[in-house]
């Protein structure tokens, strides 16, 4: 779905500030962090993202490409539970440099890429994005919510209630965590949009309800197919005002028969053209800002090729959400060549 029209001429038009002259500059950041939940190897996701050749492809793409390496994150030895919920100074400490170093990458006008790492780094991602653009809306692409409150949440695991830290229409529902005194709520029900959800749990689905978020399922998916997801997704955010967008992509949207490699793997998922045309319809927008790839972990791969699936996917992800197109990248000929007039016929 192309956008077309006076929506399609206002997004050309009059570009935010915060979204302008960004189109032929990446910064990617990498984000090592696990202690989002509980399985180890999902910090190992930025390396093998990068080693799957995604610095190359974005370059192929005639993209600067700035690769600021990756953030070091400590653990801090005295990290009590708070509630059920593990490592919350950790995790606090962790998104605040995350969020101040997505932060400058914007304010330099990068489009940044950040990789993770589980997906509670989203809180510190989009924090800091709102930073440098507080009009931004959040597209989430993940098989799960990632609402629950730790009064909600099953396993206390904060990679699953990333989106309640960030919402002002739950900010009377969450209890002070340690380790977040530096976060205020800034963003509103309204302003964001979730693809693929197929693993909602009880809690999260009174959040979803009671605030009117709107969401697609892949039940949803199914019934109106991925195009006029897009088309109703782009009009909830973008018809009232144009804004930056902030792509939060958990690599388990996908059917783990594509992206095997991730700790919280749920059947039914997205396609891999259902996959790539969200992110081909985002970046049609001009918006994308900032985008995240989480969830990738090399230790779960079965096999060699369990790991190469999974990775190859993550960059094809990051790549189509930056312009490469299943035409092709249509750089290296802007215009059919012409024979010089020199040039003779030989038989």
């Amino acid at each position: 779905m192309a956008l077309r029209g006076p929506l399609s001429r206002l997004l050309r038009s009059t570009l935010s500030s915060c979204q302008q002259n960004r189109s032929h500059s990446v910064a990617i950041l990498g984000a090592p962090f696990s202690k989002g939940q509980k399985r180890r190897g999902v910090e190992h996701g930025p390396k093998a993202i990068r080693d799957a050749g995604l610095v190359e492809r974005l370059s192929n793409l005639d993209y600067a490409v700035h690769d600021f390496g990756d953030l070091t994150f400590k653990h801090l030895e005295k990290d009590e539970h708070f509630m059920h919920v593990p490592f919350p100074r950790t995790v606090g400490r962790a998104n605040q440099l995350l969020s101040g170093a997505v932060s400058s990458a914007v304010g330099a006008g990068h489009t940044c890429v950040m990789l993770g790492g589980d997906h509670s780094l989203a809180i510190g991602s989009v924090e800091g994005h709102a930073q440098q653009c507080p009009d931004l809306c959040l597209i989430w692409v993940d098989a799960h919510a990632d609402i629950n409150t730790p009064l909600t949440s099953p396993s206390g695991n904060l990679h699953g209630q990333s989106v309640a830290f960030l919402l002002k229409d739950l900010q009377d529902k969450m209890p002070e965590v340690p380790g977040f005194s530096w976060l205020k709520p800034f963003l509103s029900a309204r302003d964001l949009v979730y693809i693929g959800l197929r693993d909602v749990d009880p809690g999260e689905h009174i959040i979803l309800k009671t605030l009117g978020i709107q969401y697609f399922s892949m039940r949803d998916i199914d019934r109106m197919g991925i195009q006029r997801v897009m088309e109703v997704t782009l009009d909830h955010l973008l018809a009232r005002k144009q804004r930056p967008i902030h792509l939060s992509f958990d690599i388990d949207a996908f059917d783990p028969s594509l992206a095997p490699a991730t700790g919280t793997p749920v059947n039914g998922g997205l396609t891999y053209r259902e996959g790539i045309y969200i992110t081909e319809e985002i970046h049609n927008t001009g918006l994308l800002s900032v985008m995240d790839v989480v969830e990738v972990n090399p230790t779960l791969g079965a096999t060699p090729e369990a790991l190469e699936a999974t990775t190859s996917l993550a960059v094809d992800v990051v790549a189509s959400a930056l312009g490469q197109t299943r035409e092709g990248a249509h750089i290296a000929f802007p215009k059919i060549p012409e024979p010089k007039e020199d040039t003779e016929l030989r038989l």
